[in-house]
Order: structure tokens, then sequence, then C-alpha cells
């Protein structure tokens, strides 16, 4: 049915009225009465052109179907990459698809390396205990400058306690989605918190990964938290934080003395928090549309991350993005927001991704360590002075929480939001660069 010239309210009664009017003749006759009498007031309004109403039905209609369809995908995509590579997907959704600017550049399909393989410096930790400690003190010094990112060695770490970490949880994203779904929780805080993408909250753009955060300290009183199911999960879990725990404090250590600072800070980790996240990266049917996460940066001291042999970690290399092949047996370090606030900048946490693929499942653990959540991170006092002034504002945990907890967490953001700028040969506290 074409009218034209027509009013919005003739629009209104010529497609709501017959509907109720079609059982019974009088609503029939008062629907066209209706028609005669508006009559001549839409032929009197200057209302140019001809609307079809039938159209424009079938696209109201359109338009509810697709706002459904979203919404019902929307809840989809919450439960997680790995329950929709359960109902068989075969392309990537679009809540998945990035811009195309940021989307990675795979070489072939199912590829999760590129031509540019980086070999990050590799540090023998065995040689921290042999007259050798100064050349391996100055190797891990120049990672941490050069680089941001290195693999460490005969780090004391049992190779079944690796392998079994890596074997549980393979098991656990393995688990029937009712069993995974138990531990969902938007809550930042909370000890254990199954989850998707990067912030599910609030990315625009979701990636291809689901992750199972454990808080591990203090492990005693967070372990019954954990997850029950697989049987052995809490006990294999828990016999490599401990090792990580280890690892970091001696890696610590070294590190402060290279930095050539006092050695008083090594207690505060003692308490310091410790969050690990295992990763769970699926078989992406379309991977050069995709991350398993964005670029960013990790907020803590540092992050000791445990790969399986799926290549998949990027790091960002003299404005290029390099793949990290996996040295077994390895853990891969890199330095984190606030060890760059407390070195003062000298050592820099440095933006990483993660590729996904088409062929092969991805795991990765990784421990993120810091100072206890309430104490304030500061540039050290023997890193400070007329002429490397102070170049970060203080800040703590909490200040953290809240900034990921209000925004996009992306990039180095956060920590761009803590630097100082250097006006008139003075530092003015609270002013961004």
């Amino acid at each position: 049915m074409v009218v034209s010239p027509v009013s919005p309210i003739l629009c209104f009664f010529s497609i709501y009225i017959p509907s109720f009017a079609s059982p019974i003749a009088p609503h029939t006759n008062l629907s066209l009465s209706l028609v005669l009498v508006l009559s001549p007031l839409y032929t009197s309004l200057p209302f140019m052109g001809a609307i079809d109403v039938a159209a424009i039905a079938k696209t109201e209609g359109e338009s509810m179907v697709k706002r459904e369809e979203e919404r019902m995908g929307e809840a989809e995509y919450m439960k997680g990459v790995r329950h929709l590579c359960d109902t068989g997907v075969t392309k990537v959704p679009n809540r998945y698809i990035l811009p195309a600017p940021d989307r990675p550049h795979i070489v072939r399909c199912g590829d999760s390396t590129n031509s540019h393989n980086l070999k990050l410096p590799i540090i023998d930790l065995s040689l921290l205990h042999t007259p050798k400690r100064a050349m391996a003190l100055e190797a891990l010094s120049m990672a941490c400058k050069e680089y941001g990112f290195f693999q460490v060695v005969n780090h004391g770490i049992p190779s079944e306690v690796i392998e079994d970490m890596i074997d549980v949880s393979k098991r656990f994203f393995g688990m029937p989605y009712d069993e995974r779904e138990k531990y969902m929780s938007s809550d930042l805080r909370s000890p254990v918190r199954y989850g998707t993408s990067f912030n599910q909250i609030k990315d625009r753009v979701f990636c291809w990964r689901d992750f199972l955060k454990l808080s591990c300290q203090p492990l005693e009183s967070v372990l019954p938290f954990w997850p029950s199911s697989p049987a052995d999960m809490r006990e294999k879990t828990s016999a490599y934080a401990n090792g990580m725990k280890s690892l970091f404090k001696e890696l610590m250590s070294a590190i402060l003395e290279s930095l050539g600072v006092s050695m008083n800070a090594l207690s505060e980790f003692d308490d310091g928090s410790h969050l690990m996240v295992v990763n769970c990266f699926p078989p992406c049917p379309e991977p050069n549309l995709t991350l398993g996460m964005p670029p960013h940066s990790d907020y803590g001291f540092l992050t000791l991350l445990l790969q399986d042999q799926v290549a998949g970690l990027q790091v960002q290399y003299k404005d290029e993005w390099v793949t990290i092949d996996p040295v077994p047996g390895a853990f891969v370090v890199n330095i984190g927001d606030h060890l760059e606030i407390f070195s003062n900048g000298i050592y820099k946490s440095i933006l990483h991704r993660v590729l996904v693929n088409s062929l092969q499942n991805r795991i990765s653990i990784a421990s993120l360590h810091s100072m206890p959540v309430e104490k304030v991170i500061s540039p050290a006092a023997e890193l400070v002075s007329e002429s490397s002034p102070k170049r970060y504002m203080d800040t703590d945990f909490t200040t953290f929480l809240k900034y990921i907890s209000s925004t996009e967490f992306k990039k180095k953001n956060f920590l761009e939001s803590r630097k100082l700028t250097r006006t008139m040969d003075q530092t003015t506290e609270g002013q961004l660069c």
C-alpha cells in the first residue's frame, strides 16, 4: 500500500487499527471512518514524498529480529570462546572482529607466527650462584633495558611441576561449560574468577580468549575458593604457585642488585600480591581478524609466563611486532608497570599481545607479582636525583583497579596516566604526558 502524501498520525492508524479490525466488522468500519476523518488533515500537511507502509513495517520487524539476535549473541559471547567453539562456530562473529588497522598480519591461514621471530635473551639463573654472578647480572640488566623481556633457564622449578600445571589447565578448560560457569564473576577482587576476552565489561571488541584468574596471596586463605574440579586442580596449581613465588623473589633480588638499590624492598615481596592467570586460546576459524589478547603492558613488577609449545606471544620491538618462540622448560619474564615506576624508567614495561591460530589450542599461565596491594609504589630513592628527577606519580593497586573499572584498559594507558611532566625545570605532579 502506498499513500502519498501522508502524515505520521495516519500511518499509526493505518498500520495498527486494521490489526484490531479484522475479526469484527464494526471495527473495520471504525478504522475506515477514522481514515476519512483524518484525510483532510493529512492532505493539508506539507509532507512530501511517498511512504511505503508495508516496507516500514517490514524494516521495523527486521530491526527487532536483528536486535534480538544481537542480544542473544551477546549472551553467548559472555559464556566465552571455549563455549562458542563447542557450538561449532565456523566464522568469527562480528563482536570479535578488530578494526582493519588493529588486525594481525598472518602469513598464511592458520599460522600463528610470522617471518619476524625474536630470540629473547636467555638468562641462566644457575650462574647467579657461581663466580660468574656479575656476568649474569650484566646480562639481566641489558635484557631489562633493551627488551623488557627475557627467558630464564636452570630456574629450579621441577619439570613435573611444569608439566602438571599445563595438563591440569587443559583439563579445566576441557570441562563442560556448566562446570566452568560456577566461577564466573565480575568482581575484580574475587579470589577466583572465570571470564573471557580481556575485560568483558568494557571491551568494545572481544578477544579470542578465556581465562581463569586465581589470587595466590595468602595461599592458605584463598585455596578453598579455587576450583575443586578437576580433582587435582588445587594440588597441582598450588605446587606451581609456590614455585613461582620463589622464582620471582630470586629474580627480584638479582634485579634490585642490578639497579644498585637497597635490598630492603625485597622483604616487601614476602606478602606481596600474586595473581595467576590461566589462559586458553581455542582454535580460531579466521585468526587474521582477531587477537587472543590486545596490545597491553602488565601492571605489576614482574610477570612469569609458562607457555605450551604453541607460539602466539608477540612483543613490540623497535616498532615491530615479533613472535617469541617457546623454549622448552623456560619461563618468559617481562617487566611490569610497577617496576618501570620503581626503576624510575630505567627498566621499561613493553607492549605485548597474543595471536591465535586456526589449528591448535594454546595454553599459557601467567604469574603476576608485585608488592602488597595496600603498598604505595614510587621510584626508588637511590634512582631519583637532580639529573634524574622523579618521572612517575606514586600509585597503588586500588588506583589501578579504579582505572581499569572506569575505562577500556589497553596499551600502556594506565602507566601513561601516572607519568609526570617537567616544566621550567620543575616537576609537576599530576599532569599527564
